[in-house]
């Protein structure tokens, strides 16, 4: 977590959904169809529209635990866009507002967990790269999207601020739900810029005959 910021304690309704990694700044798009989860929906509606985005964690000879243990650092999302449908299922798009780390679970009687967490808001001065850094991240970037095949509009992602730029890609990128945790709980921006670059050499690079990019 950021240092010297101010610490939150808050009560959050957690989404341990795996693969699913929100950031700071971001959109997370969701549709909730399983009746737990839609009950989480209507109490945080009537709350504050807050939902804890966290990777569920196996654990070595606990794979088969249940309900599964937790990643220490998740991503609070606040509903800023939601659709009801008939049936009772919700669409809904999160915004990542924060990061937060569990302190601990809560004992709930709701049927979706809860944990007690601490809240520590971005700085807004440690969210800024030095020109070298932004310069080897949008180069960077821009070999990992040619590899991969992606349009970009370099000129638009030029006009983006340092954290909106290195969440975006730590979100987007086709990077496996490890590589994402460990982007999340880079403690800065700088910190998780420079990983970001490594790991779009990494999962960017060749292999095999066929010129296809590797995840291996």
């Amino acid at each position: 977590m950021t240092e010297d910021a101010p610490l939150t304690i808050q009560r959050i309704a957690i989404f341990p959904l795996p693969g699913a990694v929100l950031f700071p700044g971001l959109h997370l798009p969701l549709h909730i169809f399983e009746p737990r989860y839609r009950a989480m929906v209507q109490e945080v509606l009537a709350r504050d529209r807050q939902i804890g985005m966290i990777q569920p964690r196996v654990l070595a000879g606990e794979e088969d635990r249940e309900p599964p243990a937790l990643y220490d650092i998740g991503c609070i999302g606040k509903i800023v866009d939601i659709e009801a449908l008939d049936d009772g299922r919700f669409n809904l798009v999160l915004e990542g507002t924060a990061r937060f780390r569990v302190r601990r679970e809560l004992d709930v009687t709701t049927p979706f967990r809860q944990v007690e967490a601490e809240i520590a808001p971005e700085r807004e001065d440690a969210a800024v790269l030095s020109g070298i850094e932004r310069a080897s991240l949008e180069r960077e970037a821009k070999r990992f999207a040619e590899r991969q095949g992606y349009v970009v509009d370099w000129n638009a992602v030029g006009q983006l601020d340092d954290a909106t730029l290195v969440n975006g890609i730590a979100q987007v990128a086709p990077f496996d739900a490890a590589a994402k945790q460990a982007l999340l709980e880079a403690a800065s921006i700088d910190a998780r810029a420079e990983l970001v670059v490594q790991m779009m050499q990494f999962f960017g690079r060749f292999d095999g005959d066929d010129g296809r990019a590797t995840l291996q």
